[in-house]
C-alpha cells in the first residue's frame, strides 16, 4: 500500500497487487499435512523460488515429506488489469493440475488470492484443490488448502506458512 500521507478515505482506490514486489525470490515453508490423496500425514518442509517478470512467472518448490523428496514446478500468468492469476502445476509425485484465481485487496494493503483447480487424477482418483492465499506482508503469507475427492465435499488439508528467505 503506498503511503498517502493521510488516513485512507472511503473513495480511495485499492492499488493493484504487485506480484513482482511480493513474490519474487526464495521462500521457505512448513506444512503439517493430514492424510489424504497427495500423500501420508506428516510434516512437509522446503523452499519455493519465484522468478519472472511482466506477468509471466515460474516457481520451483523443492520439498521433503514423510514419503520422501519431491519437486513442484509452476508456470503462472498474472493478468493485473483483470485481477486474475492462473497456474499450471506439475508435481514430481505423478500428477499435474491447473488453477485459476482472483486477487482481492483492501486499503490496508492486505491481499487475498482464491485459487480453484480443475479436477485432476491422483492414484486413479479424481481430486480438486482450493488454495486461499492470505498476503499480509511481503515477508510471509499463509495458505489455507482444502481438498475434495471425487464429488465429495472439500475438507481442510492444512494451513502452511511461507516465509521470505531472500
Amino acid at each position: 500500500m503506498p503511503d498517502l500521507g493521510r488516513h485512507t478515505q472511503q473513495d480511495d482506490k485499492v492499488p493493484p497487487f504487485d506480484f513482482d514486489m511480493y513474490f519474487l525470490g526464495k521462500w521457505s515453508f512448513e506444512w503439517d499435512m493430514p492424510e489424504g490423496p497427495l500423500g501420508p500425514a506428516g510434516r512437509v518442509e522446503g523452499t519455493t523460488t519465484y522468478t519472472g517478470s511482466g506477468g509471466t512467472y515460474e516457481a520451483l518448490t523443492e520439498a521433503t515429506a514423510p514419503s520422501g523428496k519431491f519437486t513442484v514446478r509452476e508456470r503462472l500468468q498474472y493478468q493485473k488489469d483483470q485481477k486474475t492469476l492462473s497456474r499450471e502445476v506439475v508435481d514430481s509425485r505423478g500428477f499435474k493440475y491447473r488453477q485459476t484465481g482472483t486477487v482481492g485487496g483492501d486499503l490496508g494493503g492486505f491481499y487475498t488470492i482464491y485459487f480453484d483447480s480443475e479436477p485432476f487424477t491422483v492414484g486413479g482418483n479424481a481430486v480438486r484443490l482450493k488454495h486461499t492465499m492470505r498476503l499480509t506482508a511481503p515477508l510471509a503469507h499463509r495458505v489455507s488448502v482444502t481438498v475434495a475427492e471425487g464429488d465429495g465435499p472439500f475438507r481442510n488439508y492444512g494451513t502452511p506458512w511461507w516465509r521470505k528467505v531472500q
